[in-house]
């Protein structure tokens, strides 16, 4: 009884659907088929396929490329094997405050240095390769690619994509399509599989900001399906894949040393980004769910929740493009784009990819101690990212 009542109170008319419309009148018939909630259960066994796809997709299809593009499968140089620091790093922590490492310093009889060097190789040695990078940009470009030119395709030929409007003539009672059900449950799949992917792929600086779009996303596409809001949501998912193409494209020119070919990639991807997500979107997207929306349909409870999602999805937006902006800057000022604030190696002037460090009989000083602390940076690229990664 209780959980009824919990599914009564979630699936409430008046907070899902416009006055005077019931969950009864959206009941698909022998004359018209409408969005059911029960649609989207489909799409959690499709996302672990499409989890299980892209395995094999790279294994045997991206690896064998990114070795053709001869880039190694080595990953970062390995720490020098040493049985007190690995269980400091193992056990206590992989960021060793001054303390700790004049600790370390006088009990191993090497220099501050060497340790912190020690620490930062031993992080970065966690790190997937070059290869499993390339690896993965390759497959979310090949998703990114195959949806963004169905979505054309699909969208090409429908009155709303040239009138706006036609989104809410006739809403709720718009009928639902084979091309919409396929494109969204495709779409929410693909969004599930890159939430619990996330754990398991590169760890970036931005994880929680990455994660919480991911969760916006999935929101978005439900909510949007389950009212009927289908035609103004296949506009949006369209308009956000044309940017990921561009983006997946140039960080793998970046690993495979294009350089040239990912300075222009970039920019091209910078100028879609900025014009769509600053631009296009505001302009057309937000300007049809609130006032276009409010005009013909009018407000309720879910439009509103609605509307603040795809407002929060604008701040992430202008986040990113402030990112991508400031990489643009550094790169003019050094010729060629550079690395990226969410860089997943951590960087350093040491010599990192020198002989493993040997003892000495003098320790540092503590002025010298703090001279030279790693500086972590985290996320794609270590030697120039072309751009923050974004749906």
């Amino acid at each position: 009884a209780e959980m009824a009542g919990i599914l009564a109170w979630f699936w409430n008319e008046r907070f899902w659907l416009p006055h005077n419309v019931t969950w009864a009148d959206l009941k698909n018939t022998d004359e018209a088929t409408f969005p059911q909630a029960e649609d989207l259960y489909v799409a959690c066994p499709l996302a672990f396929c499409i989890f299980m796809i892209r395995l094999v997709f790279e294994r045997f299809i991206a690896r064998p490329c990114a070795l053709g593009l001869k880039i190694q499968a080595n990953g970062p140089q390995k720490a020098q094997p040493n049985a007190i620091l690995e269980k400091v790093f193992t056990a206590i922590t992989k960021h060793p405050d001054e303390k700790r490492l004049e600790g370390l310093s006088k009990q191993l009889d090497w220099d501050v240095r060497t340790i912190q060097r020690w620490f930062r190789q031993r992080r970065n040695q966690e790190k997937p390769s070059t290869l499993a990078r390339f690896c993965e940009s390759m497959w979310r470009f090949t998703f990114y690619l195959y949806i963004f030119t169905y979505g054309v395709r699909f969208l090409k030929k429908t009155t709303w994509l040239w009138n706006t409007r036609e989104c809410w003539y006739n809403y709720p009672y718009q009928p639902l399509t084979v091309d919409i059900h396929y494109y969204y449950i495709l779409e929410l799949s693909f969004y599930l599989s890159l939430l619990f992917s996330q754990f398991t792929d590169i760890r970036r600086k931005d994880f929680l900001i990455m994660f919480l779009h991911h969760l916006a996303t999935i929101t978005l596409i439900t909510f949007s399906y389950v009212n009927n809001m289908a035609r103004v949501g296949t506009l949006v998912m369209c308009l956000h894949d044309a940017a990921d193409v561009l983006m997946e494209v140039a960080k793998m020119a970046n690993y495979a040393k294009c350089q040239r070919l990912c300075n222009l990639l970039f920019v091209m991807f910078a100028m879609v980004f900025i014009s769509s997500r600053l631009g296009v979107y505001p302009v057309w997207i937000l300007n049809t769910t609130l006032f276009e929306s409010w005009e013909i349909v009018g407000p309720y409870p879910s439009w509103w929740v609605f509307n603040l999602l795809l407002i929060l999805l604008q701040f992430l937006h202008s986040f990113w493009s402030y990112l991508i902006v400031k990489i643009a800057c550094r790169a003019i000022s050094r010729g060629k784009v550079s690395k990226d604030d969410r860089s997943d190696i951590e960087s350093s002037s040491d010599e990192d990819n020198g002989p493993p460090p040997a003892p000495v009989q003098k320790h540092y000083n503590s002025t010298t101690n703090g001279t030279n602390k790693a500086h972590g940076t985290n996320g794609y690229l270590s030697a120039g990212a072309p751009c923050p990664d974004e749906h």
